[in-house]
């Protein structure tokens, strides 16, 4: 059966990933949130449907890795119930360290669960991809996005860019770089919009290759 990405649910899309989908407060969509309870790590979270009791039957977090600013989310939340440990760039922990107790990372560090940060830039400066290796799993923040649940990758609307022209090559330049240094995911873990299960690599290729902006 396959799996709706649109059910309220948090379900195991791989065995030792967790994946859900709730509606953000600020700009009213639903975005997606993972959790790896082997590793007792969370990637952009927001609560899920059934809260906190998600983490009562897959066992309490401990970390949560931000794959850009913008995504701490219920991050604080988490810390203040299970006491978190918040990760974020360097470059972006300026906006969030008022906010809850929270640890630079540098793009190139490995981060709890394995998780290698690498640097993509271009829409934002502190834009983090967390490539997984032991799921085959690449987290990816803004840069890249799917509007339909079996749609292909593309790019968040042009007003959120400064230089749409600019960012959107540079976003290609980062992700052929990725896929360049030997990153051949099968997942794709996206922040916004539903995960890619499968062929990952081929789809983030077509995206980085693609023509006209």
């Amino acid at each position: 059966m396959p799996l709706d990405f649109l059910d309220v649910a948090a379900q195991e899309i791989h065995p030792g990933v967790w994946h859900w989908m709730a509606r953000h407060p600020r700009i009213g969509i639903e975005v997606s949130s993972y959790y790896l309870p082997r590793e007792r790590v969370l990637i952009d979270p927001l609560l899920p449907a059934e809260g906190f009791e998600l983490f009562e039957r897959l066992g309490e977090p401990e970390h949560v890795l931000m794959t850009n600013r913008h995504h701490d989310r219920d991050a604080w939340r988490l810390q203040e119930r299970f006491g978190c440990e918040v990760h974020c760039v360097r470059v972006g922990v300026a906006e969030v360290e008022q906010r809850g107790r929270v640890s630079a990372f540098d793009f190139g560090d490995e981060l709890p669960g394995g998780a290698l940060a690498l640097e993509i830039d271009a829409i934002c400066p502190d834009e983090t991809a967390l490539h997984l290796p032991t799921y085959r799993a690449l987290a990816i923040a803004d840069g890249a996005v799917r509007m339909r649940p079996d749609g292909p990758l593309g790019f968040v609307p042009d007003e959120y860019m400064d230089d749409p022209q600019q960012t959107k090559r540079g976003l290609r330049e980062a992700y052929a770089r990725v896929l360049g240094q030997g990153v051949e995911p099968e997942l794709l873990l996206l922040a916004h919009g539903a995960p890619v299960l499968a062929g990952g690599a081929r789809a983030l290729r077509a995206f980085a290759t693609a023509d006209g902006v």
